[in-house]
């Protein structure tokens, strides 16, 4: 850095930035990044051009600049507290130079280093993304540790909590966010809240530990505020009326009775307005309190979003987002049939993907072949290439199966066709495997496969699998399974879909069902968030005598002005972007069906005997295996015509036997309550019978689909294990599109609404 005194930055085309390097607020000097790594390090105190002074960065923070350059906070969040001990720096924000000694607060993600009193003047300096504290290594997060545990005995107590983020407002921010520690002693309201964050951090117990201190801290940045939740932030802020950062239950009252957008949001049909003046309201707003807040006097944004995601997701379902266009495809090109399948290569390079082939590698399915001799030749192309996945398929699974045996390649990896030589999946990498039924090649059953498949990571394998439904009573089957060139992996945009599932960074299984979402049209993916994917939403609805469906009546009509007729109406009549594989393409015939009446079923012994236990142990089925319940991905809106409607919603125990059903008197993916993702097949596939004036009923269902497999017909109530002592909650006629949905509880299907239609 010495070489550059005395240079002109300005030859090299290098910008200047004035700079108060004296604290007068008038610009005396001129700031010049000679790196390129978004952090002014050389200085013009002259005015003449000619660099005289080096600013160095402290080697502590040196690991913290990006080499793309540019200053990204405040975008994301401060975290991180070091004590200069070396020579002056640079305040990213005020521009002023520090002296030695003084406290930098950094950003992990960037090169942002800010004085504390800048510090303290930035909103979103208590919070932290989620890439800065993945990336946060133990020996930081002890030091913090270490800092509030100020009798150093490896607990912290309430005392030394309380201590520490009085005293300190960068502790304040990362461990009690929020909390204004000046009054911590003085108001009661604060010291309640810091007292909530000691006890989040404890997890109940009188001292933190260094382990519960890191976990806590890890989790809550999953939910920061940076995670683009604008609808839940704009409401949470609603909420928050005096602005400390948590709610009480009286803030709550107040946000629903004066604000009307905030009602409609949290508590749409009721009449929050008189929230003071009617019991029924009250207990309603109180209910809706404890549901957040737990057991707490208080909740905080962490509480909320928790709330936000689980109960008021369907603001919340995304869609499987990987930049295609940087995502680098390294595809063995033996086997893939480049020729033979011209469309599947089309298909890649339509997706985008930056493709390389791996070519003229022999065919390893000759008897003594060496395939660990390959094995440099494709290492080499892999270090040049720096795939994000390596794709296989048919004898080309060889080469992948042998990089994984000599642990060449631990990335995310797609092998079409199961080759015979993988006999077991690499721990801890993202395996996706496509096989067909009717393999024509390698005669594996699905048995086979998903013994293979059992042998991964838990939340690490995908496996698509096609097979063929059972017969109807013609001998006809609705669906066949893939033969060796798999057909359907170019319907539908399956196989860059089955791509990004790997590369997602998420389980390949809940990547591929969350794309099923992709297939649907806009406007009723609008329709369907408008109702909401969770049974406490559709709960809000309600009209019965305090939400409760206590009354003998079970029905209540839903008037045509209504948005909830709007958006019913909406996803009753839409048709799919792709073509349907049952009832052909004669949408404009369907969107001629009047709809006459709809119905909304309130039983609430179905409520609280049936299905609200099951999606209860549902959501904590999906969390033992370590994943998040997520409605509009775990649950979806679909459809049952039968004759028994009346039934179903007058039952006091459960509306649906599903082991009593069928398809029409065949079992085609097995037993249970069939459901049909479009009213169109429902409507005109026979399953409603005409009343006596020639009208027609179907039921509107929310459907809790869990975890779902591939139909069989020989499932018989009992679907395969999907991880430990969990099986599969469901299944679908076709996991790459799936336009049917069997389930086997009663509790995994709210009927929700009677449509009447002609």
């Amino acid at each position: 850095m010495l070489s550059v005194i005395g240079s002109c930055p300005a030859q090299a085309g290098i910008a200047a930035m004035p700079l108060d390097t004296t604290g007068d607020g008038q610009p005396d000097c001129m700031g010049f990044d000679m790196d390129g790594d978004g952090v002014v390090d050389a200085l013009d105190t002259t005015g003449d051009g000619i660099i005289d002074t080096i600013v160095p960065v402290p080697r502590t923070l040196a690991a913290h600049k990006t080499q793309e350059g540019g200053l990204k906070c405040p975008a994301h969040h401060l975290l991180c507290r070091f004590q200069a001990k070396g020579d002056r720096w640079l305040c990213s924000l005020c521009g002023k130079l520090q002296p030695v000694g003084t406290v930098i607060l950094s950003c992990r993600a960037c090169a942002f280093d800010s004085c504390s009193s800048c510090a303290q003047q930035l909103d979103s300096a208590a919070l932290v993304s989620e890439k800065t504290m993945r990336e946060l290594q133990e020996d930081e997060l002890r030091a913090v540790y270490d800092h509030i545990d100020a009798d150093g005995d490896g607990n912290i107590s309430m005392l030394e909590f309380v201590g520490a983020v009085q005293r300190d407002q960068a502790v304040a921010q990362l461990v009690a966010p929020g909390v204004r520690c000046s009054r911590i002693l003085s108001d009661e309201d604060e010291y309640d809240a810091a007292s909530a964050a000691f006890n989040d951090l404890a997890g109940g117990k009188k001292r933190i530990d260094f382990e519960s201190f890191a976990s806590h801290l890890r989790e809550d940045i999953a939910i920061d505020r940076s995670d683009g939740l604008d609808d839940a932030h704009a409401l949470f802020d609603a909420l928050d009326r005096n602005r400390n950062h948590t709610v009480s239950k009286l803030e709550l009252l107040a946000a629903v009775r004066d604000n009307q957008q905030v009602a409609v949001f949290l508590l749409p049909g009721l009449n929050a307005q008189k929230v003071l003046d009617d019991e029924n309201v009250f207990d309603t707003v109180a209910e809706l309190f404890e549901n957040i807040a737990g057991s707490k006097k208080r909740f905080d944004w962490h509480d909320f979003v928790v709330y936000y995601r689980t109960v008021l997701g369907s603001h919340l379902v995304r869609c499987v987002n990987v930049d295609r266009s940087a995502t680098r495809v390294f595809v063995i090109e033996i086997g893939f049939g480049r020729r033979i399948m011209p469309v599947q290569t089309e298909l890649l390079e339509q997706a985008g993907y930056q493709i390389h082939w791996c070519q003229n590698l022999p065919n390893p399915e000759q008897f003594g072949f060496p395939v660990m001799a390959y094995l440099p030749q494709i290492k080499a192309q892999i270090d040049e290439f720096r795939p994000h996945i390596i794709m296989s398929a048919s004898k080309g699974g060889a080469y992948l199966s042998a990089l994984w045996q000599a642990n060449l390649w631990t990335g995310p990896s797609l092998m079409i066709n199961a080759h015979p030589s993988a006999k077991e999946l690499p721990k801890g990498v993202t395996v996706v495997i496509a096989q067909g039924s009717h393999d024509e090649v390698y005669l594996h059953n699905r048995t086979y496969v998903e013994q293979l498949l059992s042998t991964a990571s838990p939340n690490r394998c995908l496996l698509y699998y096609t097979a063929s439904s059972g017969q109807l009573a013609t001998g006809h089957r609705t669906r066949e399974g893939d033969t060796h060139n798999q057909a359907s992996l170019c319907w539908y945009d399956c196989l860059p879909r089955l791509i990004d599932a790997a590369v997602s960074g998420e389980c390949p299984e809940v990547s591929l069902i969350r794309s099923w979402r992709d297939r649907l049209a806009p406007e009723r993916i609008q329709a369907e968030c408008g109702l909401g994917y969770s049974e406490e939403q559709i709960l809000r609805f309600w009209q019965s005598e305090g939400k409760r469906g206590r009354d003998k009546q079970k029905l209540f009509q839903v008037a045509h002005s209504s948005k909830e007729f709007a958006m019913i109406k909406e996803i009753f009549h839409s048709a799919p972007k792709e073509h349907t594989a049952y009832c052909g393409e004669n949408h404009p015939g369907w969107l001629a069906r009047r709809i006459l009446r709809v119905d909304r079923v309130e039983n609430g012994a179905q409520e609280d005997g049936c299905y609200k236990p099951y999606w209860e142990s549902l959501r904590k089925s999906i969390a033992d295996q370590g994943l998040t319940f997520e409605p509009g991905v775990h649950t979806c809106w679909a459809f049952h015509g039968t004759d028994a409607i009346d039934q179903i919603v007058h039952n006091p125990i459960a509306g649906f036997q599903p082991l009593a059903s069928g398809t029409r008197g065949a079992s085609l993916w097995g037993s249970g309550t069939y459901l049909a993702r479009d009213a169109k097949y429902v409507g005109e596939g026979g399953f409603c019978k005409p009343l006596g004036d020639s009208t027609y009923r179907m039921l509107m269902c929310l459907v809790a689909i869990g975890m779902p497999c591939l139909g069989d017909p020989h499932h018989h109530g009992v679907l395969p294990t999907r991880q430990g002592v969990h099986t599969y909650n469901s299944s679908v006629d076709f996991l790459n599109n799936p336009e049917i949905f069997i389930v086997q509880h009663p509790g995994a299907v709210i009927p929700a609404y009677v449509i009447h239609f002609s």
